[in-house]
């Protein structure tokens, strides 16, 4: 991806990080079409995305990653996705992106 991208993916990833923070205040809310996933190899935190990302492949592998490191026993009572935090959001930001791609 080249320099022009960049702005775009800054946007798709500031829309999840919001969408992140209006949720995180009412954990028990996940509007439809969407899922929880904890994010973090240390230290979680909880993120709200869309279901469409699961048919992408990228998503997939990150997905097979975690039933390799968790299995399907998840410490936090959700999907857990072992990786940094920012690599999460910058592959959202892209899924986010070919999402709404004209």
């Amino acid at each position: 991806m080249g320099i022009g991208g960049m702005p775009s993916v800054i946007l798709g990833a500031k829309k999840i990080w919001k969408l992140h923070s209006l949720l995180a205040k009412n954990d028990s809310n996940v509007p439809k079409g969407y899922f929880a996933v904890y994010v973090g190899e240390i230290q979680r935190k909880r993120f709200i995305v869309p279901v469409s990302y699961l048919k992408h492949p990228s998503f997939q592998n990150l997905l097979r990653y975690a039933e390799e490191e968790f299995g399907f026993d998840h410490p936090m009572g959700g999907l857990t996705i072992p990786c940094k935090e920012d690599v999460f959001i910058n592959l959202t930001a892209k899924l986010n992106l070919q999402r709404y791609k004209l």
